[in-house]
């Protein structure tokens, strides 16, 4: 299963990735009285510094490149959730917390772990090409391949059902 995007790395003024992305970053609590989907996508990233203006910038399809530790804290559903219903494609990281890995996984959301990953692997913009049986991720405009993490057999069945609640029907 692979997947084309426009790389859009996460990071800080000085070009660093933001370790640590909690899911309070992603999809603030004072919004957590917003149950459709569609209206969550405005609100990614909207606890963040200097991201709250992704959702304007977001085109369908993106790939978003992260730090460590990215979706820690609760069990944030939205914070899954808002990414989908913007159109990202996936999103590859460092590594996840393990709560926002299962929720992203059993949404549907395809996500890679690249512990190797560094920002100036990949220019924003590029297109990446995401190979998720191998965890290959190609820089298609650079030729360049990083490697990350392959989707097990379970994580691709739920991803090529749409979801787990798809899977199981």
């Amino acid at each position: 299963m692979k997947i084309l995007g426009r790389a859009v790395r996460v990071i800080d003024d000085e070009g660093r990735f933001i370790d640590d992305i909690d899911t309070d970053q992603i999809f603030h609590n004072r919004f957590l009285t917003i149950t459709d989907q569609a209206k969550m996508a405005e609100h990614a990233f909207s606890n963040l510094d200097g991201w709250q203006d992704y959702p304007k910038r977001a085109r369908t399809g993106d790939i978003l490149l992260c730090g460590a530790n990215f979706g820690a804290g609760s069990s944030r559903q939205q914070a899954v959730d808002c990414f989908k219903a913007l159109g990202v494609g996936a999103i590859v990281a460092r590594s996840f917390a393990s709560i926002y890995l299962r929720n992203a996984i059993n949404a549907g959301l395809p996500v890679i772990q690249a512990p190797e990953l560094k920002p100036d692997d990949i220019n924003d913009g590029d297109e990446l090409e995401l190979d998720l049986e191998t965890g290959q991720i190609r820089d298609i405009s650079t030729g360049r391949t990083i490697a990350g993490i392959a989707a097990s057999d379970v994580q691709l069945a739920i991803l090529k059902a749409g979801s787990l609640l798809d899977l199981a029907e």
